[in-house]
C-alpha cells in the first residue's frame, strides 16, 4: 500500500511537470503562428504574453473556487469535464486566418487566443495550485511549496528546448501535433488524479495539521504578493519589448527573458537558502544604475551579447529579489495557499498589462525600461525599509534617481521633437535639427532608435534621397538600372518617410505598402518627398504580404522590401512563399531589393536561398556612408532573373556574389529559425 500511495505521489509531480512544459512550449508556437497577419510585430509576443498572464490568472482563480467547492465530488467531476472538452478544443489549434487583424490587433489575438488554446491553456495553468492542494489534502500536510520550484523546472525546459530544437526540427504543423498529442496524456494523468481526489474534504474542513505559530497573513502582507509579482512582470515585459523590438520577434528573444524570470522563480521557492538579500540587492543597485546609464546613451551602439547579457542579468536581479521576497511573505496557513498564488498571478498579469497595453495609450514615447527600474526600486524601498536608515536612503536615492530617468529620458526626446507617436506597431518620432548646416533643417523618423528616412531641407538637397537610399546604394542602382529610362512601376514595401518617392519621374508609379496607420500621415505633412515626387502614388494599408497576395499582378520593375521595425525583422517577409507572391507581382525581369542593413542579423546567406530555391539570382550591394551627403553604410540584396541586368558594367562593379552557408536553408511558413544568421559582435559598419 504504501509502495502505490508513493507511486500516485510521484504521480502529482510528472502531471505538474508534464503541465507546465506545455504550458510554456505553446506560448512561443501560438505567438509564431500570428506573427505573418501582424506584420511581423514585436509587440504580437508581448501582447501574447498578456493574454497568458491574464489565463493564468484566471487559472488560478479556478483553482481557488475549486479548493473552497464544499464537494470535492462535484469538484472532481467538473474538472474531468472541463478537461474533457478541453482536449475536443485541440482541433481548433491551427493555423489562424487573420486577414483582417492589422486593423484591431489587440481584439485580434485576444480572441483568436481565447478561441484557441483558451480552455487547453487555463486547464494548464490551474495545475500547480491545485494538484499541490489535492496532494496536502492526502497527506494532511502543509502546502507542498517545492512542486512549485518543479512547475518552473517543466517550463524552463520547454523553454529551453523551443528556440533550440523544436522550432529549428519541427515545422508548425509537426509542433501543433506533437504538442496535442502530449495535452491528451496529461488530462489523462490531471484526470485520473482529480477522480482519485474526489474523497478529500477541503483544507478549511479538513483542519490538517497546521504549523506551530501559523497565523493569518496580514493586509501589508498580501498587499506585497499582490505587488512584488507585479514588479517582476512589468520587468520581464519591459525587457523583453526591448530586445524584440530593437533585434528581432523571434521565439529566441522571447524565450530567453522568460527563462530567466522562471530561474528566478526556482531559485525563490526551490532553494531559498540561496538568496541573500545583502548581495542581491547590491548587485541590483549595481545593474539599475549600469542600465539607467546605458539607456540615456540613445546614439550608442552595443555589441547583441554584450546588450542582451547586460539586460538579462539586471532581469534576473530584479525578478529574483522580488519572487525571494513574495516566497519570504508566503502564507503559513494552509488555506490561503491558493490565495497566495491567486495574487502572484494577479500581481503578474497587472504589470504585463500595464506594459503591454497600458504604456501604448499613456505614453507617446517608450518610457517602458525606465518605469520597469523605478517600479522595482520603490518595491525594494518598500521591502527593506524596516532594515534601518542605510536600506532607506540607498533606495530612496535609487529610486529618485531612476525618477530623474524618466523625467530626463522624456527631456531628451522632446527637445528636438515635433511629433511623437505610439501603437501597437511601436512608437514613432520626428526629430528636428539644424546640423549639418548646409541642410538648412533636418528631419529624422525614427521608429524606437532606429532611423526611417531622413530629409535635408535646403533647396538643393529637397529631393535628394538620403540615409540608406543614396544613388549608389543597392536601391538606387536598381531603380536607375531597371528599364533603360521608359517609365518604371515600383513597389515598396515599408513607407517610413517616403524617402524613395524622390528617385520618381514623370509617368512613373509608386505603391507604398504600410502596415502601420500613424506612418502615413508623418510622411504627407512633416517630410515632403511624396508631394514633391512627379511619379503617381499610391498606397496599401496593412500587411503588404497579405495585400500583395490578393491584389492583381502589378507588374513591378522593382519591388523594395523595406519593413523592418527597429532592427526587428518580419520572418514572414522571408519564405519560400513569400517569394513566390513578389515573383507574381514582379514584370519579367522585374528586380527584388531588399534592404538588410542590420547590427545583429545578417540575412544575406538566407536572402541567398530562397533566391536560388526560386530560380533566381541573388547579389548584394553594400555601399559605405557620406556624411557630406547624409548617406550611411547600407546593405541591400538584389534579386532577380533578370541576367542583362546584372551584367551591366555599373551594376557588376558593385554586385557582388554571396557566400552561401552550409547550415542556411530556405526558409518556410511552417519552419524558420534565426539563430545561424545571428551576428553575436557588432559588424564594423555599425
Amino acid at each position: 500500500m504504501l509502495q502505490v500511495f508513493r507511486s500516485f505521489r510521484s504521480l502529482y509531480g510528472w502531471t505538474i511537470f508534464l503541465g507546465a512544459f506545455l504550458l510554456f512550449a505553446v506560448e512561443p508556437m501560438a505567438a509564431k503562428q500570428l506573427l505573418p497577419a501582424l506584420g511581423g510585430s514585436s509587440a504580437v509576443w508581448i501582447t501574447c504574453l498578456c493574454f497568458f498572464q491574464v489565463a493564468l490568472l484566471l487559472g488560478y482563480l479556478y483553482a481557488h473556487w475549486l479548493g473552497r467547492t464544499r464537494s470535492a465530488r462535484v469538484a472532481a467531476l467538473l474538472h474531468i469535464v472541463l478537461l474533457a472538452l478541453a482536449a475536443a478544443m485541440l482541433a481548433l489549434i491551427h493555423q489562424p486566418d487573420l486577414a483582417r487583424a492589422a486593423g484591431h490587433p489587440l481584439t485580434a489575438i485576444f480572441a483568436t487566443l481565447s478561441l484557441t488554446i483558451g480552455l487547453p491553456f487555463l486547464m494548464l495553468s490551474a495545475t500547480s495550485p491545485l494538484l499541490q492542494l489535492w496532494l496536502a489534502r492526502e497527506e494532511d500536510r502543509d502546502v507542498p511549496w517545492r512542486l512549485f520550484a518543479l512547475s518552473n523546472a517543466g517550463s524552463l525546459l520547454a523553454l529551453a528546448l523551443y528556440p533550440t530544437v523544436i522550432e529549428r526540427h519541427l515545422s508548425l504543423g509537426r509542433q501543433r501535433f506533437t504538442w496535442s498529442c502530449g495535452f491528451v496524456l496529461y488530462a489523462i494523468l490531471c484526470g485520473i488524479l482529480a477522480w482519485r481526489s474526489r474523497s478529500a474534504m477541503p483544507l478549511d474542513r479538513a483542519e490538517p495539521s497546521v504549523p506551530e505559530g501559523a497565523s493569518r497573513s496580514g493586509l501589508r502582507q498580501k498587499i506585497l504578493w499582490f505587488l512584488l509579482p507585479a514588479g517582476a512582470a512589468m520587468q520581464l515585459c519591459a525587457v523583453t519589448n526591448h530586445l524584440s523590438q530593437n533585434i528581432a520577434a523571434i521565439p529566441l528573444l522571447w524565450v530567453l527573458p522568460l527563462a530567466v524570470y522562471l530561474l528566478t522563480f526556482i531559485v525563490a521557492f526551490e532553494a531559498p537558502g540561496l538568496y541573500r538579500r545583502w548581495l542581491v540587492v547590491r548587485l541590483l543597485v549595481v545593474m539599475l544604475a549600469s542600465l539607467g546609464y546605458m539607456l540615456s546613451k540613445t546614439d550608442v551602439s552595443v555589441p547583441i551579447l554584450l546588450s542582451i547579457g547586460f539586460f538579462l542579468a539586471e532581469l534576473f536581479f530584479a525578478c529574483l529579489f522580488c519572487h525571494a521576497e513574495a516566497y519570504r511573505l508566503r502564507p503559513s496557513d494552509p488555506s490561503e495557499a491558493t490565495l497566495f498564488y491567486l495574487l502572484l498571478a494577479a500581481g503578474g498579469a497587472a504589470g504585463t498589462i500595464f506594459i503591454a497595453i497600458g504604456c501604448p495609450l499613456l505614453f507617446d514615447a517608450n518610457y517602458d525600461i525606465a518605469l520597469a527600474f523605478l517600479a522595482t526600486a520603490a518595491l525594494a524601498l518598500a521591502v527593506t525599509w524596516q532594515e534601518g536608515w542605510a536600506q532607506r536612503l540607498l533606495w530612496s536615492v535609487g529610486t529618485a534617481l531612476l525618477l530623474a530617468l524618466v523625467i530626463m529620458l522624456h527631456i531628451v526626446y522632446a527637445r528636438s521633437t515635433l511629433v511623437e507617436e505610439r501603437n501597437f506597431y511601436g512608437a514613432l518620432r520626428v526629430r528636428q535639427s539644424h546640423y549639418p548646416p548646409q541642410a538648412h533643417t533636418v528631419r529624422t523618423l525614427l521608429h524606437g532608435t532606429i532611423e526611417h528616412g531622413t530629409q535635408w531641407f535646403a533647396p538643393e538637397f529637397r529631393r535628394t534621397p538620403t540615409t540608406y537610399y543614396a544613388p549608389d546604394s543597392g536601391i538606387g542602382l536598381a531603380l536607375h538600372f531597371c528599364c533603360d529610362g521608359r517609365p518604371r512601376d515600383i513597389g515598396v514595401v515599408g513607407l517610413g518617410a517616403g524617402t524613395l518617392a524622390a528617385y520618381g519621374q514623370a509617368g512613373d508609379r509608386i505603391r507604398f505598402y504600410e502596415i502601420n496607420p500613424a506612418v502615413r500621415p508623418i510622411a504627407e505633412n512633416l517630410f515632403t518627398y511624396l508631394r514633391d515626387s512627379p511619379a503617381k502614388i499610391s498606397f496599401a494599408p496593412g500587411d503588404a504580404r497579405l495585400s500583395l497576395d490578393v491584389e492583381p499582378a502589378e507588374n513591378f520593375d522593382v519591388l523594395a522590401i523595406d519593413a523592418f521595425s527597429g532592427d526587428a525583422i518580419p520572418l514572414h517577409l522571408l519564405t519560400t512563399e513569400a517569394m513566390q507572391i513578389y515573383r507574381r507581382q514582379l514584370a519579367p525581369g522585374g528586380i527584388l531589393a531588399f534592404h538588410v542593413s542590420n547590427q545583429y542579423v545578417d540575412l544575406t546567406p538566407e536572402i541567398a536561398e530562397l533566391a536560388a530555391a526560386a530560380g533566381m539570382q541573388a547579389r548584394v550591394v553594400d555601399t559605405p556612408g557620406n556624411s557630406a551627403r547624409g548617406e550611411y553604410r547600407a546593405t541591400w540584396v538584389l534579386v532577380t532573373s533578370n541576367s542583362a541586368f546584372l551584367a551591366q558594367p555599373q551594376i557588376a562593379a558593385l554586385a557582388m556574389d554571396i557566400h552561401r552557408k552550409a547550415e542556411v536553408t530556405a526558409w518556410t511558413d511552417d519552419n524558420s529559425s534565426l539563430l545561424p544568421l545571428l551576428q553575436w559582435r557588432l559588424p564594423e559598419r555599425f
